[in-house]
C-alpha cells in the first residue's frame, strides 16, 4: 500500500521509531540496523515501508534502505515466516550476512536470530538459495551495506554513540561494552555483541 514515507522521526527505540508525516505519527516496526543508521539526524527521513494487515492487527515495517526491506520481503515468502521472524532476523544480520548464509547453507548463522532454529534455518536455505546471486568469495567484513558500516577507528566511541541513539544511557553501553572486551572485532560485531550483553 505504501511504498515508503517521507516525514521527520520524532522518536527511536530498540526496535521501532516513530515517523510524522503530515501531522499524523506513525509507529514503524525497524530492525536496530535501520535505528542505528538514522543516527542523531531526525529530519526529512525516508523509511520504505511495508504494511502487515492480519483479522486481528495492522502493523507498519519500515527500513532505511531498500536493500533491508527487499530482504525482509523476501524472507517472508519462505514458509511459516511473518514479519516478526523476519524482522528478527534482520535485528541479528545484515542483509549481506544473510544472503552469504543462504549461499554457503550457513543454517548456523541463521538459527542465531530470535525465532529462528535449526529447521528454519533450512527452510530459508531451501527456499531461497536460488533466488539470491552473490560471489561466495565477497568477505561480510569488508564490503557491509550501507546501512551497517562503520569507521574502524574509535570503535568504542561509535558503539557508544550508536547504542545511546536507541535510548540506552552512557553508563549501560560502557558497562555492557566493559564485558565483551573485544576490540579487534570490527564496529557492526561489537554492536551486536554489547546489545546482546544489555538485552540480557
Amino acid at each position: 500500500m505504501f511504498e515508503y514515507i517521507k516525514g521527520n522521526i520524532i522518536e527511536v527505540g530498540i526496535d521501532y521509531l516513530v515517523l510524522e508525516n503530515n501531522g499524523i505519527g506513525y509507529r514503524v516496526n525497524t530492525s536496530k540496523a535501520s535505528a542505528i543508521d538514522i543516527g542523531q539526524d531526525y529530519q526529512d527521513k525516508t523509511i520504505y515501508t511495508h504494511l502487515n494487515v492480519r483479522e486481528d492487527d495492522i502493523s507498519l515495517y519500515g527500513f532505511t534502505s531498500k536493500d533491508e526491506i527487499d530482504m525482509f520481503r523476501l524472507l517472508q515468502t519462505v514458509s511459516k515466516i511473518g514479519p516478526k521472524v523476519a524482522l528478527g532476523v534482520l535485528s541479528t544480520m545484515t542483509t549481506l550476512d544473510i544472503k552469504l548464509a543462504i549461499v554457503n547453507d550457513d543454517a548456523v548463522s541463521l538459527s542465531k536470530s530470535p525465532g529462528v532454529g535449526k529447521k528454519t534455518a533450512e527452510r530459508i536455505i531451501l527456499e531461497l538459495k536460488d533466488k539470491i546471486h552473490i560471489d561466495k568469495n565477497i568477505s561480510a567484513q569488508n564490503k557491509l551495506p550501507l546501512e551497517m558500516s562503520f569507521n574502524s577507528d574509535n570503535s568504542e566511541d561509535e558503539v557508544t554513540e550508536a547504542l545511546m541513539s536507541l535510548g540506552y544511557t552512557k553508563s549501560e553501553v560502557l558497562g555492557a561494552l566493559s564485558k565483551v572486551n573485544d576490540f579487534e572485532k570490527s564496529t557492526e560485531e561489537l554492536i551486536k555483541l554489547t546489545l546482546r550483553e544489555l538485552s540480557k
